[in-house]
């Protein structure tokens, strides 16, 4: 069976590998790396609420939209 995972296994028997074909691992790494970005832009949110709550705290001016774009184009 071509899609039919293989297990190493040690001298006692214990799984210590397993091979994937690789159309599965392709599969696998492309889903990896798409919740890696979402997990990144998550984490970039929940940082700029943050800020944005702190600096509510301490009554502190925002930087202006036009001012980041500015910056950025920098």
């Amino acid at each position: 069976m071509a899609g039919a995972l293989k297990y190493m296994v040690d001298e006692n028997g214990d799984k210590t590998s397993v091979l994937v074909p690789l159309w599965t691992w392709e599969k696998i790494n492309k889903e990896y790396t798409k919740l890696q970005n979402k997990l990144r832009v998550f984490t970039e949110i929940k940082e700029g609420l943050s800020e944005v709550k702190e600096t509510g705290k301490s009554c502190k001016k925002l930087q202006t939209l036009k001012d980041f774009l500015s910056e950025s184009n920098s």
